[in-house]
């Protein structure tokens, strides 16, 4: 019974890094493509190692840490990125209808907020 609970859950995760494979391929700008990749890759990379868990109970304390470091890099790696776009004035989607980070930046130049 756990090696079925391992196997599905590392399913689960594949379907989840599958889906963020398509979600990169099929996403309009690079803005949207970076968070249909961290939010499925992240959930994807936590349902594998959880499963692996699962096969391999010894292991359990080093598969947590990989846990805690994907959940602590992905988020922050893809907000780098996704500044780094905005910031060099990579093309947003057509369908975008409002960019609140030069909302933000237009307040903080004018003497706004610091």
């Amino acid at each position: 019974m756990i090696e079925l609970i391992g196997s599905l859950l590392i399913l689960a995760g594949a379907v989840f890094l599958f889906s963020a494979g398509l979600g990169l391929v099929r996403m309009p700008d690079s803005f949207t493509r970076i968070q249909a990749g961290t939010k499925a890759t992240t959930l994807g990379n936590v349902l594998i190692v959880v499963g692996l868990a699962f096969y391999h109970p010894g292991w359990t304390l080093k598969l947590v840490l990989v846990i805690f470091f994907v959940l602590m890099t992905n988020p922050v790696s893809s907000h780098a990125l996704s500044r780094a776009a905005h910031r060099i004035r990579t093309p947003m989607a057509p369908a975008t209808v409002m960019d609140a980070l030069a909302d933000d930046q237009k307040t903080n130049e004018a003497g706004g907020a610091t």
